[in-house]
């Protein structure tokens, strides 16, 4: 018997999600020299506060900060399985996105995305709109991170 969609979807659907639930992603990630040097390099970035630590050693932080749009990416990634895999048909954006503690090479992030809004599509009865409130923190329980995420969401299949 072939698999159907809906067998093999691990996110959720437009119905499923509630309003203030929170998702406390039990997937962890400690944050590695390479991963910084990598992202910033395969993006461009020549950020020398991300890739140069003699430059680094000379700022206030003393040390190279992760690139802030690696830690975006990865507070995302780490909340897809849990809410959005399969079962996603696009970013609509990020607002609000803010960076209120540095993350350094070493720190482990750990990420909780909590429900914001949820509503059907105006124009298209097949979906709608899921705002998510994605926080990270640090090992230590500082918040690193913070966006809303407003993404296109599936109706569960009739």
């Amino acid at each position: 018997m072939p698999l159907r969609q809906e067998d093999v979807m691990a996110g959720l659907y437009l119905e499923e999600f509630k309003v203030g639930h929170v998702f406390r992603h039990e997937l962890r990630r400690t944050i590695t020299e390479a991963d910084n040097m990598l992202f910033s390099n395969m993006t461009l970035n020549p950020q020398p506060l991300h890739i140069d630590f003699d430059f680094a050693s000379k700022t206030e932080w003393g040390k190279p900060l992760v690139n802030s749009l690696f830690t975006l990416g990865l507070m995302i990634g780490i909340s897809v399985h849990e809410t959005t895999l399969g079962t996603t048909i696009a970013n609509l954006g990020m607002t609000e996105t803010v960076f209120p503690h540095p993350l350094f090479h070493g720190d482990t992030v750990r990420i909780e995305t909590e429900v914001k809004s949820v509503r059907p599509s105006k124009s298209k009865p097949d979906r709608g709109i899921v705002e998510f409130e994605h926080r990270a923190y640090n090992q230590h329980g500082d918040l690193v991170a913070r966006t809303l995420r407003q993404a296109m969401m599936r109706k569960r299949p009739a």
